[in-house]
């Protein structure tokens, strides 16, 4: 390690130790870890709110490079827990940037460790799976880290949705659109509502213990369910809520948690997966048409199709890796959703049909 950078330890729930050096603000972190196997958008994963509460590892060699650019974000401000990476470049080159990743993460906070064999350390979680851990560059010993690690509360049951959503309701987009959509904000990224707004969608953000009640008075065509943090079985209104709109015959669209959500509200469940998907690379099959799309996805939490169901509830879409659920769509009603992110476009347009499809269906409701 370089010996003008201050030290930093990075510790496991399982008791690993990892040692290098500090990035961001001089601090203490805690959360679930997870690994993103991105080698692009940095950025748009650090202020991705479907990131509350986790420590990501950045399994591409050299982060902050490229820097900071104000128009490359999912959110106002960066949600990560904190940041893991094997490089970690304090200065950057491109014309577009506006400041280095450094001194964003002191801005915002943000505790960061740098400096750390990644092929390491993801090639153990995994083997071990999603644990918690810890990140701190104030305080070296190990065993004082271990017993402030044991308070950290697990990723399941946690209702995150509450830290990261709007706290109020507003508006977005042109009154005189073709389409009301109210979006219920669970997390929600800002490229869902940029690829609504492009289609001439007038948005209604809705926070995320809004109740079907006031979402119905809107009076909106459309219903779409963001992405967001936590455990969704957590969720007991938001399900009832998605049920309650669902059954009302409005069109609705899912993606990620929505997905999960929706699948929760039409009698399917939900599982924490060993250490889950996240990236820009993930195979995954359309089953109504047999193309493969490259898709980005973020998420922990999985949902498991029963065949029980399948009078109500088809299976639209599976992940060539591990044959995990992508997507699902109501045989009763005008609801469908996604597990991967379609807005994220890493194809780069193999998925963003889906938001055409939800318009024609929005249109054939009318």
């Amino acid at each position: 390690m370089n010996p003008q950078l201050s030290k930093a330890l990075l510790v496991l729930q399982d008791g690993s130790v990892f040692e290098g050096n500090a990035i961001g603000k001089i601090g203490t972190t805690t959360g679930e870890i997870c690994f993103n196997t991105g080698m692009t958008g940095y950025q748009e994963i650090f202020t991705d709110p479907s990131y509350f509460g986790q420590i990501v590892v950045m399994t591409s060699d050299h982060i902050g490079n490229y820097g900071v650019h104000p128009e490359e974000v999912e959110s106002d401000s960066i949600k990560i827990s904190g940041l893991v990476c094997k490089k970690f470049s304090p200065s950057y080159s491109r014309k577009l940037g506006s400041g280095s990743l450094d001194q964003y993460f002191i801005d915002f906070q943000v505790v960061g460790i740098s400096d750390i064999d990644t092929r390491k350390l993801v090639a153990h979680l995994r083997e071990s799976g999603a644990q918690n851990a810890i990140i701190s560059s104030e305080i070296l010993d190990v065993d004082v880290l271990k017993k402030t690690l044991l308070e950290v509360p697990d990723m399941s049951g946690l209702n995150l949705a509450p830290e990261v959503s709007t706290p109020y309701f507003y508006e977005a987009g042109s009154e005189e659109s073709t389409n009301r959509v109210a979006l219920i904000d669970f997390g929600n990224k800002e490229n869902i509502s940029r690829e609504l707004k492009k289609r001439g969608c007038f948005l209604g953000v809705f926070p995320h213990n809004s109740t079907a009640e006031e979402i119905l008075k809107w009076n909106p065509d459309g219903f779409m369910i963001s992405n967001g943090p936590g455990d969704p079985a957590s969720m007991v209104q938001a399900i009832e809520t998605v049920k309650t709109i669902v059954d009302a015959g409005i069109p609705t669209f899912g993606i990620c948690l929505g997905h999960q959500l929706l699948s929760l509200a039409s009698g399917l469940e939900t599982y924490k997966m060993h250490h889950g998907h996240r990236g820009c690379n993930h195979p995954v099959k359309n089953l109504r048409t047999g193309r493969s799309e490259i898709t980005s996805q973020n998420h922990g939490f999985a949902v498991a199709y029963d065949e029980a169901l399948r009078d109500t509830v088809v299976l639209t879409h599976i992940n060539l890796n591990d044959d995990t659920v992508e997507g699902i769509a109501r045989l009763d009603k005008p609801a469908f959703s996604v597990q991967h992110h379609p807005e994220a476009s890493p194809g780069p347009h193999d998925s963003l049909y889906l938001f055409d499809d939800f318009i024609e269906l929005m249109n054939q409701n009318k």
